[in-house]
């Protein structure tokens, strides 16, 4: 096969996997603006869908969960993961504590979502905002370490030692070079775990109670009566946020390599 075909043919395939994973979206997105309340038919364009929603306090009192518990579960799993990640670099990176760090990651939703009930149940804590959290906070850590980890690995302990040399304390060296260099892959990992405590479900579904109600679970409450372009609308911004979210975090990603590349702190 000449070069050219191959190329063409991996384009193809390409173009065809993108169609395949964003067209579901696409269709959800434009009939958040259909005028019916029947999907299966057009019958023009409104913004009225939108404009119910920001009326209706139900939504707003779920929207106001899901950011808060996101940001609690976000902040907690970043100052506990990059002490977490640090120390398992200085460490050599041992496969045990690396498995433990990413286990919580790689388990299924519903595995962790009924052990965190049980865990939960059996310490008589009642369920609520802070029982998901708690659960939030468990498969965020992960992103932060693998970040921080990748990070560390990337810049060395090149100046970390100079900074020593020059007569800094541990603490000086670790706020004032270490932690700087950190910041691009910190933000990035922030950024992606409340991208994900934002959108959770599965494990939401099992640790949250009557009070703690988040956006997934408000979405799938109105799915069970059927759905509508209310749920499509709601569904389209939850999208349009985590695009956003997913992109600023690349964006400090390879920030934060082009720095390193140029040898400067960012």
């Amino acid at each position: 096969m000449k070069p050219n075909v191959y190329r063409r043919a991996i384009a193809v395939f390409s173009v065809g996997t993108i169609l395949v994973l964003y067209a579901p979206l696409a269709v959800l997105i434009a009939y958040s603006f259909n005028d019916s309340r029947i999907n299966a038919v057009w019958s023009g364009f409104t913004w009225k869908w939108y404009a119910s929603l920001l009326s209706n306090e139900r939504v707003l009192d779920a929207l106001a969960n899901s950011l808060t518990i996101a940001a609690l579960a976000t902040v907690i799993a970043a100052v506990i993961g990059t002490p977490g990640a640090i120390w398992l670099h200085r460490r050599g990176r041992r496969m045990l504590w690396s498995g433990l760090f990413y286990m919580p990651q790689l388990m299924p939703d519903i595995f962790m979502g009924l052990s965190l009930l049980i865990f939960f149940s059996r310490l008589g804590i009642p369920l609520g905002k802070w029982t998901v959290v708690a659960a939030h906070v468990t498969f965020c850590i992960p992103i932060v370490v693998l970040f921080v980890m990748t990070r560390l690995n990337s810049i060395g302990r090149e100046l970390e030692e100079a900074a020593y040399d020059l007569g800094a304390t541990p603490r000086q060296t670790f706020w004032r070079v270490t932690l700087p260099l950190l910041m691009p892959a910190i933000g990035s990992a922030m950024l992606l775990s409340f991208t994900m405590s934002l959108d959770d479900f599965v494990i939401t579904f099992f640790v949250a109670g009557p009070e703690s109600t988040t956006l997934p679970l408000y979405i799938y409450g109105l799915v069970k009566r059927g759905v509508s372009p209310e749920v499509n609308a709601l569904s389209a911004l939850l999208v349009a946020v985590t695009v956003v979210l997913v992109v600023a975090a690349e964006a400090l990603r390879r920030r934060g390599e082009a720095a390193n590349r140029i040898g400067k702190p960012s």
